[in-house]
């Protein structure tokens, strides 16, 4: 039974879950860019992109397990990505106030045998934001690195109304799906209860984090 695995992904969210879950893994963050597509639905699209970061990672390591993914916001059918400023933030969240929108995550498992991919899609409702809420929110939230320009579990209560779904796919991994694909490799988590966030977010997880082509640092 395998014991380990790799996280082919450099979020510190997806990294504090799966270490909340008791998993053990290392970290390898792949030199790979997202791609976009008009021509691919939103679980098409986060699905390709996670495939792509997991096959690069896997190539490198064809006897280790790679788990990988991707997350999207759209709204109406429009992907929003990362903001490119603090401004940019501002404008998606102004667009967000009021509406509901879907977060998507694309899902890898490659093992030397076999290969996993999944797409699990959460409905957002935010609530209706005037500028001095988005000001404050951004006082206490980094948005830069986030798609949709907001983290649910960094003062998430401030600003979404109702979630549909999957919450820890919000964060950026369905723990739900993913255990139950992991399993299907021989890992398991120490924690099988549902995923519960701790009250200082992320908590530190204890895994190696190295970059292709470079060496392991912690």
């Amino acid at each position: 039974m395998a014991s380990s695995f790799i996280l082919a992904s450099n979020s510190p969210r997806r990294r504090a879950l799966l270490a909340k879950a008791g998993y053990k893994f290392e970290v390898i963050v792949p030199a790979v860019s997202e791609v976009a597509s008009a021509y691919l639905s939103l679980r098409e699209l986060t699905i390709a992109n996670a495939t792509r970061k997991g096959l690069a990672v896997s190539h490198v390591h064809p006897r280790r397990i790679v788990l990988a993914a991707d997350t999207l916001v759209a709204l109406e059918g429009e992907v929003i990505g990362k903001p490119r400023d603090l401004n940019h933030a501002r404008v998606i969240l102004q667009r967000l106030s009021g509406r509901t929108h879907d977060v998507c995550t694309g899902v890898c498992i490659v093992g030397p045998q076999k290969k996993i991919s999944f797409a699990e899609i959460s409905q957002v409702r935010f609530r209706k934001l005037n500028e001095s809420d988005i000001a404050d929110y951004l006082r206490v939230v980094n948005p830069i690195d986030k798609a949709g320009a907001y983290a649910a579990q960094a003062a998430g209560r401030s600003i979404i109304a109702s979630i549909e779904g999957s919450f820890t796919n919000v964060i950026g991994l369905p723990m739900e799906r993913t255990t139950e694909a992991l399993g299907q490799f021989g890992l398991c988590p120490v924690n099988v209860s549902r995923p519960q966030l701790p009250a200082s977010w992320p908590p530190p997880a204890p895994a190696r984090v190295s970059r292709l082509g470079t060496k392991t640092k912690r």
